[in-house]
C-alpha cells in the first residue's frame, strides 16, 4: 500500500507543469503519447494540433479544449481545431457533454472549412460526420449516435490509408454500444472495435487512443482477458494523463487483478487531485471520483477493510464542488454504499443519505443500500420506504427515456423487495422477487461509469438461499457470480462455506485456497477463517 501511495505522490509532483494555469510547457510525446494527425494547418501548429488529439484520445476534455484554442489563437483558420473544440465537448461513452457549445464549435469548423481554400476534402469529411451529433436536436442521444457511427465508417473507407479515420471509427461503435440498453450479449459492436483496432495497435504501440479503446471494447465478460496487453500498456503510453492511469483498472477488475486495480487508481486519483487546483469546471473532480470507486471496490475485494475505509473518509471530506456529472455523482453514492453492503454493516447502510440531487440512478444507489441495510437489521418499515422510492425512482429514469438506467433501478427495488420478504418470513416470495433481479441484471452489461453492481443480483440469491438453509444451491449461484465478476471476496468466501455444509470438501477447499490468494490482509474475519480451513487441509 506505501509503495502505491508513494508512485501516486511521485507521479502528482511529475506532473505539476501540465497541472499549471496556462501549461508551462508543451507536453512530449512521452507524456500523453504519439499521435499523427495530418491537417492542412501549417507546420508551426503540427506538433500542437497532434498533442491536443493526443488529449482528446485520453479524454481529458477540458486540457483538450485548452489546447485546441492554443492553436486557434496561433491560426484562426485551422478549421480542425474548431472540430477539436467540437469533439471536446462530444463525451459520447458518458453522455454529458456540452451540447451547445459543442454545436457553436462544428458550426465554426464548418464556416471556416468553407472560407478557408486549403481545407482538404478528407477534413471536411470529419467535420460533416460529427454533425450527425450536432445538427439535430430534435433526434435522440442513440439515433444521433447510430449515424455519427456511419459517417465515421464511410471516412474510413473513403481514407484507408488514414488510422486516425479508423480509430475514429472504432470509437464511435463503442459509443453505440454504450448507448444502447446493452443487452447485446454477444457483444457485436465491441468485437468489430476491436477488429479495427488491433492491427493498427501492433503498428502503433505508442498510440494512446488505440490502447484506451481496446480497453472499452473489451470491457465486458466475454472480451476482458483480451485487453489484457492494452491495459498493461496504456499508462505508460499516456503517463500525464489521469483517465489513462484509470482506463486499466477497468480490465483489471473484469478479470479480478486486484492489486494491479490498486495501483492503478491510486495514481489516477493523484493526478486529478492535482489537476482540480486548475481545472474551471468538474471534469477533474469526476475524475477523481471515478478512480475513487474503482479502488474502493479493488480495496474490498482484496479484504484491505482499512484502506477501503480511508477511501470513504477521503470522499466525504472533500469540499464541494459545481459541475459534477454521471461519473462523479455515481461514485459519491457508491462509494459508501459499497462500503457498508459488503461488509454487512446493516445499520449503517440504513442510515445513508443520497446527495445526487436530479440524478435518480444514483440516488437509487443509496436507497437501495438504505432498503436492503433497512430489511437485514429488521427495520421493515423503513426498507418497505426505500423500496417504494426505488419504484418512484424507476419511473423518472423511464420518462426520461433512459430505459438502461430504469432497469438498473428496476432490479434494486426487486432485490430490496426480496430481503423485506426474506424478513418477513415469505420464503419462496423472497426467492421469486430475487431470481427475478437476477434475470434483469443478466439481460444488461454494467455501464463503464461503475466497476460493477454494490452486490450482484446472483450473490444476493445465493445469499437467501444459504439463510434458507439450501447450501448445495447457493454454491451453484456462487460459482456462477465467479464466472462473471472473478475474485469477489464475498462470492468466494460464500461458495467455500456453502461448499463446506453441502459436505464437498474438495470444492470448499478450492475456494477458501484462492480466497486467501486473493485477500491479503487481516482486517476481515473470514480470511482467517479460510486460511485455517485451508491449514487444516494440509496436514
Amino acid at each position: 500500500m506505501r509503495s502505491h501511495v508513494l508512485l501516486a505522490f511521485s507521479i502528482a509532483l511529475n506532473l505539476s507543469a501540465f497541472c499549471d494555469e496556462g501549461h508551462h510547457h508543451t507536453l512530449t510525446k512521452e507524456e500523453i503519447g504519439a499521435v499523427h494527425f495530418q491537417t492542412s494547418c501549417s507546420k508551426k501548429v503540427e506538433a500542437d494540433f497532434n498533442g491536443a488529439v493526443a488529449l482528446l484520445h485520453s479524454f481529458q476534455y477540458e486540457q483538450t479544449r485548452e489546447a485546441f484554442e492554443g492553436v486557434l489563437a496561433v491560426e484562426p483558420g485551422c478549421a480542425m481545431a474548431d472540430w477539436g473544440v467540437a469533439m471536446s465537448h462530444f463525451h459520447g461513452l458518458w453522455g454529458n457533454g456540452d451540447f451547445k457549445a459543442g454545436r457553436e464549435a462544428l458550426l465554426k469548423a464548418k464556416e471556416v472549412a468553407v472560407s478557408n481554400r486549403d481545407t482538404t476534402a478528407r477534413e471536411k469529411a470529419y467535420i460533416a460526420a460529427l454533425g450527425a451529433i450536432y445538427e439535430d436536436d430534435s433526434k435522440d442521444r442513440l439515433a444521433r449516435t447510430q449515424e455519427y457511427e456511419r459517417r465515421m465508417g464511410e471516412v474510413q473507407a473513403a481514407y484507408p490509408e488514414d488510422s486516425e479515420a479508423a480509430i475514429f471509427h472504432a470509437l464511435s461503435l463503442d459509443v453505440e454500444a454504450a448507448v444502447n440498453p446493452k443487452t447485446d450479449r454477444t457483444f457485436s459492436l465491441e468485437r468489430k472495435c476491436g477488429e479495427i483496432l488491433e492491427p493498427i495497435f501492433a503498428k502503433q504501440p505508442h498510440h494512446p487512443g488505440v490502447a484506451h479503446y481496446i480497453i472499452h471494447c473489451y470491457d465486458n465478460p466475454v472480451l476482458a482477458e483480451q485487453g489484457l496487453t492494452a491495459a498493461r500498456a496504456y499508462a505508460k503510453i499516456a503517463p500525464a494523463s489521469a483517465h489513462a492511469n484509470h482506463m486499466p483498472s477497468h480490465i483489471f477488475t473484469r478479470v479480478g487483478l486486484w492489486e494491479e486495480s490498486i495501483a492503478s487508481n491510486i495514481s489516477s486519483a493523484a493526478i486529478a487531485a492535482k489537476a482540480e487546483e486548475t481545472s474551471k469546471n468538474g471534469e477533474a473532480r469526476d475524475q477523481r471520483l471515478h478512480a475513487m470507486d474503482y479502488l474502493e471496490y479493488a480495496y474490498l475485494q482484496s479484504g484491505r477493510v482499512k484502506q477501503a475505509r480511508t477511501v470513504v473518509d477521503e470522499m466525504t471530506s472533500l469540499p464541494p464542488i459545481r459541475g459534477l456529472t454521471l461519473t462523479g455523482d455515481y461514485a459519491i453514492a457508491a462509494i459508501p454504499a459499497r462500503y457498508n453492503i459488503e461488509l454487512g454493516k446493516w445499520g449503517d447502510a440504513a442510515k445513508l443519505v443520497s446527495d445526487a440531487q436530479g440524478v435518480p440512478w444514483a440516488q437509487a444507489i443509496t436507497w437501495s443500500a438504505v432498503g436492503i441495510g433497512s430489511a437485514r437489521s429488521g427495520d421493515l418499515t423503513r426498507a418497505q420506504k426505500a423500496a417504494d422510492t426505488l419504484e418512484q425512482l424507476r419511473d423518472a429514469t423511464a420518462k426520461q427515456k433512459n430505459p438502461y438506467w430504469a432497469d438498473q433501478i428496476e432490479v434494486e427495488r426487486r432485490e430490496v423487495a426480496a430481503w423485506v420478504a426474506q424478513e418477513s418470513g415469505k420464503n419462496e416470495e423472497a426467492l421469486s422477487s430475487m431470481r427475478s433481479a437476477v434475470e434483469l441484471e443478466d439481460s444488461m452489461d454494467k455501464n463503464a461509469v461503475t466497476p460493477g453492481a454494490v452486490t450482484p443480483a446472483r450473490e444476493m440469491l445465493a445469499q437467501v438461499l444459504v439463510l434458507q438453509n439450501q447450501p448445495a444451491k447457493a454454491l451453484l449461484e456462487y460459482e456462477a457470480v465467479l464466472k462473471t465478476t472473478p475474485n469477489r471476496f464475498n462470492a468466494l468466501y460464500g461458495a467455500a462455506t456453502a461448499a463446506e455444509s453441502s459436505g464437498d470438501a474438495d470444492r470448499a477447499q478450492k475456494y477458501f485456497r484462492k480466497l486467501t490468494e486473493v485477500a491479503v490482509g487481516d482486517d476481515r474475519p473470514e480470511v482467517e477463517t479460510a486460511r485455517k480451513r485451508v491449514t487444516l487441509a494440509m496436514r
